[in-house]
């Protein structure tokens, strides 16, 4: 059962009561009128061969307001780009499909290196801002959705309640950011939300008090969440990292960018499943191993800025601190499962949580010794700046690759 509870520093719109998709869609359309809305897809071609992708095309065909959808595709050759091309073009609505890989979106990013202008490592980081360029380059529209493609319980009702918020004139918000909770096959999933950001941000309020930062990161309750909207302005101003602190960065963005009665979260589906990544303890390069040693990494260099001090005891204490709270944690999510007749492995949870804590030492090292520098591209505003021609060309060049 939902709940209605205002306890944090954003605005939550939670999910009460059976309202018809119909109805909202219908809402949705009177405010596109107004306020034309665009949808984009950081997609993998693998992501083609796998059913959840053909669930979200079948589900968005049906979406009566958006004005295009922009799909960025990576790690496809340029007989998989066709094959997606032709796949597309059964939506109804104005599509583009981004061909990272091939040699006109190539020629594009060889021209932002020209200028120094640093796009980091490839991932779905660089996937998202290139739509962002794009988005921004055709002009379509004043608002702009983004969600991931490996959704198994998709339907477009989530993409409805995201959006919402922001395409409606009568509300203040500039953007919201989904929640739900992560059920996989009779199992909670969420382990980097359940077992290291949320006891981690705990522990950093109890070390350095309730700042304005911290209590805006405690209120949302999926800071994972890859589900997101917002104003077509915004995206000329905000920063992107390419590594796996791209949702917890762009998030601190936002806070420095906007006041928090224009942000909010919504509850988008009672229940949400995708692709999970593998622990990878042997291989700090990969899976949570690599991604809790970014987000580790983002949330010390942003709290750095904001005026903290750090150093090697610290960070010793954050270890301890965040590792007593986390193994209580475990405690609570092994109590809500049981109760609730899901299967739950306390030694595997102890042992992530084991895992997260050996990160936050080895990230805090690195950033005492290193001052490691945030993977962070530059915002659109600044590239606008640097070559005063770059959307048109960015636009010329994507109709191209689109031709049929």
């Amino acid at each position: 059962m939902g709940d209605f509870h205002q306890n944090g520093v954003i605005t939550t719109l939670h999910q009460i009561g059976n309202r018809k998709i119909e109805d909202i869609e219908l809402e949705l359309t009177e405010f596109s009128n107004q306020f034309p809305i665009s949808l984009i897809l950081p997609s993998l071609f693998s992501e083609f061969e796998k059913p959840a992708m053909h669930e979200i095309i079948d589900q968005l065909r049906k979406v009566p307001y958006l004005q295009q959808i922009i799909m960025g595709l990576d790690n496809a050759s340029e007989r998989e780009f066709q094959i997606v091309k032709e796949y597309m073009s059964q939506l109804p609505q104005h599509h583009r499909i981004l061909w990272n890989d091939g040699p006109r979106m190539q020629k594009i990013i060889q021209l932002l290196e020209e200028q120094s202008l640093p796009i980091g490592e490839r991932g779905k980081g660089l996937n998202v801002w290139l739509c962002l360029g794009y988005f921004l380059a055709s002009a379509k529209s004043d608002v702009v959705a983004i969600h991931d493609c490996d959704i198994k319980t998709y339907d477009r009702n989530m993409l409805a309640r995201l959006i919402f918020p922001v395409a409606n004139p009568n509300f203040p918000f500039r953007f919201s950011k989904g929640y739900y909770y992560r059920l996989g096959e009779n199992v909670m999933n969420g382990r980097v939300t359940r077992l290291l950001i949320t006891p981690l941000i705990i522990a950093l309020i109890k070390i350095f008090g309730n700042i304005g930062l911290l209590s805006y990161l405690q209120s949302f309750r999926y800071i994972l969440s890859g589900e997101i909207a917002m104003s077509a302005d915004l995206c000329r101003t905000i920063r992107l990292q390419s590594d796996w602190g791209l949702e917890v960065g762009m998030l601190f963005e936002i806070h420095r960018n906007l006041s928090q009665s224009r942000i909010c979260q919504v509850d988008i589906a009672e229940a949400y499943d995708h692709k999970h990544q593998i622990i990878s303890a042997e291989n700090p390069s990969k899976g949570l191993s690599r991604m809790s040693f970014d987000i580790i990494k983002t949330l010390f260099n942003k709290l750095t800025a904001e005026g903290q001090v750090f150093n090697k005891s610290l960070i010793h204490s954050i270890k301890s601190t965040y590792y007593r709270i986390a193994l209580d944690i475990v405690e609570q999510y092994y109590a809500d499962s049981v109760i609730n007749g899901l299967k739950t492995d306390r030694h595997k949870e102890e042992s992530i949580v084991e895992l997260f804590a050996k990160n936050i030492i080895r990230a805090g090292n690195e950033f005492m010794e290193k001052s490691l520098e945030i993977p962070y591209m530059p915002a659109w505003k600044r590239v606008i700046s640097a070559i005063p021609s770059i959307l048109e060309q960015f636009n010329e060049l994507v109709e191209l690759d689109n031709r049929l």
